[in-house]
């Protein structure tokens, strides 16, 4: 939700991360946006009936619950790359995994990745140095330039967009261990990536002054 009266602090990291949106292309700055949402693993005690004409699958009311499990997610809108890893907890250790692998394994030839993120307390370089060796940490870092979306700002983190596809195509519905999660949605990613799904973002810097125009702070002289 949207503060009914924002500060400049908030509108300094709105236009910050709008101005991002804006630059071109560049595969060796790639644009990601990064997000994480969790999944509560649930089992179904019948086996539910299946579809058939006239009818849809039919699931009954009770499931047994097998705990929940953590989704990061990270899209680059230009190019409609995206990549979901699944793990037991959200920590400042996962994420710093989470980072160290897009930096090495998916981005191993950019020269800077242009990261946007929430301000959640673990999207922070300082969890680098929690998870690796000082220079490790320090080596990682430097392949990065952060930008944080505003407290209450999330909606302009574009992982949030790839959040809710995934929600509606493909968490749907009750799953009941980590390992079926992890298929599914690495056959979700296959067949998203393959149709190369980007976002054209269209909100800019110059829209926000006008729209959201009651958010910025009033200047007294």
């Amino acid at each position: 939700m949207i503060p009914a009266k924002a500060n400049a602090e908030f509108v300094w990291h709105m236009e910050d991360v709008l101005d991002v949106y804006r630059r071109p292309y560049d595969p060796l700055r790639p644009q990601v946006c990064l997000d994480e949402t969790s999944k509560q693993l649930l089992a179904n005690k019948r086996a539910p009936l299946a579809m058939k004409p006239g009818h849809i699958t039919r699931e009954d009311y009770e499931y047994e619950r097998h705990g929940v499990a953590n989704l990061f997610l990270w899209c680059e809108p230009l190019t409609g790359r995206r990549h979901v890893e699944v793990t037991d907890r959200r920590t400042k250790l996962d994420w710093a995994q989470v980072v160290k692998d897009l930096v090495d394994t998916h981005y191993p030839d950019a020269e800077r990745i242009v990261l946007v993120m929430d301000n959640l307390n673990i999207h922070t370089p300082a969890a680098l140095y929690e998870a690796f060796p000082p220079a490790e940490a320090k080596r990682i870092a430097d392949r990065l330039e952060i930008h944080h979306t505003p407290k209450h700002g999330s909606w302009l983190d574009i992982a949030e967009i790839e959040l809710s596809a995934l929600a509606r195509q493909c968490l749907d519905r009750r799953i009941p261990d980590q390992e079926l999660l992890i298929q599914e949605v690495a056959a979700w990613e296959q067949e998203r990536n393959a149709a190369h799904v980007a976002v054209d973002w269209q909100f800019t810097t110059a829209d926000a002054r006008i729209k959201l125009k009651h958010l910025y702070p009033s200047i007294h002289a």
